[in-house]
């Protein structure tokens, strides 16, 4: 009798995973990087510096009719931040993402927990994939899906004291609430988004939550070899420091693809700023929670945790990408200026950076990028972040990527 019960459990399970599917896969990405003005211009005295940092993943996926679940956990470290004999759990592994989606109907499905949120080109909302830790929420996720697809996103941050409604956590927001509209055709596809950003504000002895909303669109227009996209957004309502907002963000490019293994960019971007002498209002464009580190050059002078309430951006850029066998190279040229004053005297021009690298694939699972960055900055960009143009600023890397499938 009990042997039956055990082979029917077995076949039981047999029958079940018929129609789910588990996947587990993992990452070990580690990167070397060499820098002497990244981010910001390097003093003249200032000496290089080099180091390695390493992400580590296991990504759970489990799919079945109703119902779909995601867990990736996830090590981040710098080589020598832990001592080789580990006595704590300072350094312990950490879940960057643990969502269950289940389906309500045939179109709609609830995406609930900690989850990356990836919208359009990831200007506004993005998994920030570049930095080893990456970016993923804490949120409830209603998805509509047919011939317009409709993503309501709602998010609310509180500390563990149940006595109270405080937020005094690490994150930039204590409320979200986003709406994404999206329909897609062979010809064209655009995007609506309408989000509202609540950050905590302390008013006297009283917690406040401040609102400031961003709303537009975003457009691509596919074609045999060229193909166009844009982006349109504005920001009002309050900033973090009670100022009112009021600020835009622009972006047109073009892609031509002269062969099926190469292709050119031109592209131009501007950001809003805030004039120098400006101090009761906030006229600066602000990407919230994208992947800042894609789109105003590699060594993240603008807007990749600075350049934020400042003197706005214009990035107008040349891209090249080619391909031969399981090598790519990319060419990136940017010309920065800002887009208010910085000073009474000084000139709009920042600074021209140039990006390169080189992918060889090694196999399917494993790939190794070498990339190199020079920033020529100009007298403004001392006058912003300080440093010296006449020194060099540069930044490199080496970087090996390994992802495995243990169960496709």
């Amino acid at each position: 009798m009990k042997k039956s019960f055990y082979i029917s459990i077995f076949c039981l399970f047999l029958g079940t995973q018929a129609k789910a599917q588990f996947s587990l896969s993992g990452e070990f990405r580690l990167r070397t990087e060499y820098s002497h003005g990244y981010s910001s211009l390097a003093a003249e005295d200032q000496k290089a510096s080099l180091f390695t940092s390493q992400r580590t993943r296991l990504n759970f996926d489990y799919k079945m009719d109703l119902l779909k679940v995601g867990l990736v956990l996830q090590d981040v470290r710098t080589w020598g931040s832990q001592k080789q004999l580990v006595d704590n759990q300072d350094f312990a592994t950490s879940v960057h993402q643990a969502w269950a989606e289940m389906n309500l109907s045939k179109s709609l499905s609830l995406k609930v927990g900690r989850q990356e949120l990836n919208y359009d080109d990831q200007r506004i909302l993005g998994s920030v994939g570049w930095f080893q830790q990456g970016r993923s929420h804490d949120v409830a996720l209603f998805k509509y899906a047919k011939k317009v697809n409709f993503h309501f996103g709602i998010a609310h941050h509180e500390n563990t004291n149940r006595k109270d409604n405080l937020y005094d956590g690490p994150d930039a927001y204590k409320d979200l609430q986003f709406l994404w509209i999206n329909r897609k055709t062979e010809k064209l596809s655009w995007s609506l988004l309408f989000l509202n950003n609540g950050k905590p504000v302390t008013e006297g002895t009283e917690q406040k939550t401040k609102y400031s909303q961003t709303f537009g669109t975003h457009l691509e227009i596919p074609m045999e070899k060229l193909a166009f996209s844009g982006n349109l957004y504005f920001q009002t309502g309050e900033d973090g420091a009670r100022k009112s907002l009021n600020a835009y963000n622009l972006m047109a490019e073009a892609t031509y693809k002269s062969s099926e293994k190469m292709q050119w960019q031109l592209g131009y971007e501007m950001l809003s700023g805030t004039d120098y002498n400006i101090e009761e209002k906030n006229a600066s464009f602000s990407p919230l929670y994208g992947t800042n580190h894609k789109f105003n050059g590699f060594m993240d002078y603008f807007y990749v945790g600075n350049h934020l309430s400042s003197v706005g951006l214009a990035d107008a850029y040349v891209k090249f990408a080619t391909s031969k066998n399981k090598t790519t190279f990319n060419a990136d040229l940017h010309f920065f200026a800002s887009t208010a004053k910085i000073s009474e005297t000084a000139d709009n021009y920042l600074g021209t950076e140039i990006d390169l690298s080189l992918t060889q694939t090694i196999n399917p699972a494993a790939k190794i990028t070498f990339g190199y960055s020079q920033m020529f900055g100009s007298e403004s960009l001392e006058i912003l972040k300080g440093g010296s143009r006449g020194t060099t600023n540069n930044w490199a890397y080496i970087m090996i990527a390994v992802t495995p499938k243990f169960i496709p």
